[in-house]
């Protein structure tokens, strides 16, 4: 039988800790929380592996981000016990649940009404009661619940829609993988006095989301 508890503590110390994550709740979630759980059943071999893994068949395919990648997103957040977080394009809840363990309150998107219903189910699994998983454009964040102190992008963008930016609170953070690889970077998005600062964190690649495009520029 497959070792997920010691596959989990390998992951966690070679690549989360060699990586300057040094939050311990974070690498404690990160060491309690089953992944194994939020991957298709046929690739749970895999969920602890330095990979964005594909939760949806079709081309391309939905992934979860690599640990390394989000633990150092979820650090640079800087999330505080009693922030209120959005998760945009939440797939099957792994950063949910990741997010629900430090956060008061977390609001995960998606789109994808199959990743819905699988990431209702593993948050309840795995008792992330403070989270809550709505269906809605990625795009559109979900003003509803709005005004967010950490907003985290499950993916990369070419852009970061003014939309989301609009739903931060005042010291909001936003943090996200911007640009086209092999130039796209980690960015964290900080909102002072009403501005926003964007601040380049590491370097990063990630799976591209639908709809984080820019636009094509008309041409006559």
């Amino acid at each position: 039988m497959f070792d997920f508890a010691a596959a989990r503590r390998m992951m966690v110390d070679c690549q989360v800790r060699t990586s300057d994550v040094t939050d311990q709740r974070i690498i404690a979630a990160m060491l309690e929380l089953p992944r194994e759980r939020f991957v298709p059943e046929s690739h749970a071999s895999l969920a602890y592996l330095d990979l964005d893994i594909a939760v949806t068949a079709g081309t391309p395919a939905r992934r979860l981000l690599k640990p390394m990648v989000l633990a150092k997103f979820v650090q640079a957040a800087e999330i505080r016990p009693q922030d209120r977080v959005l998760d945009v394009a939440c797939g099957t809840g792994y950063s949910t649940a990741l997010l629900a363990a430090l956060a008061h309150h977390v609001v995960a998107v998606e789109e994808d009404a199959t990743l819905v219903r699988h990431a209702r189910e593993n948050l309840a699994a795995v008792g992330a009661a403070n989270a809550e998983v709505v269906e809605g454009s990625l795009t559109d964040g979900w003003q509803a619940g709005a005004p967010y102190d950490v907003i985290l992008i499950n993916g990369a963008a070419e852009m970061v829609p003014e939309r989301l930016l609009r739903q931060l609170a005042e010291g909001g953070r936003l943090v996200a993988v911007v640009g086209r690889p092999p130039a796209s970077k980690a960015m964290l998005y900080l909102v002072s006095s009403g501005q926003v600062s964007p601040l380049p964190i590491f370097d990063a690649a990630a799976p591209a989301l639908p709809g984080f495009a820019v636009p094509p520029a008309f041409v006559f």
